[in-house]
């Protein structure tokens, strides 16, 4: 069974930090790009950002470069999102995707692109 599995969520306050994970199991997804989405105000899921099979290509979104960093460590085939200085703009279910694909430059920013979801993972961020 396919399964993406978040976690690392909960509340804090503007300008911490967090670290979400994302495990993947029940068929490889080595070879996947993995990327991160959250749901913006009264819209479907919008790109966070996202990491090629290798890790060796990223990509993140504007409002989010420089504050947050994805990586990748395949060998527990786990997807991670390292938030730093929170905005309460940020609060937010943070979804996991994959997108199976094994070119390593692929990293596709639309919804679209990716085959499969996880559940999601809440982040909360008083002001």
């Amino acid at each position: 069974q396919v399964q993406l599995v978040e976690s690392g969520g909960g509340l804090v306050q503007a300008g911490d930090s967090l670290r979400l994970s994302c495990a993947a199991s029940g068929r490889t997804f080595r070879s996947a790009t993995l990327g991160w989405f959250r749901p913006a105000p009264g819209k479907t899921r919008e790109f966070v950002a996202t990491i090629s099979s290798s890790g060796g290509r990223t990509s993140y979104a504007d409002s989010v470069k420089c504050r947050f960093t994805i990586s990748r460590d395949n060998a527990k085939i786990t997807v991670y999102l390292q938030m730093n200085s929170l905005k309460p703009e940020d609060a937010a279910v943070y979804y996991c995707a994959a997108a199976i694909d094994s070119r390593d430059f692929y990293v596709p920013v639309s919804r679209g692109s990716y085959d499969y979801w996880g559940q999601g993972t809440q982040v909360t961020v008083s002001s």
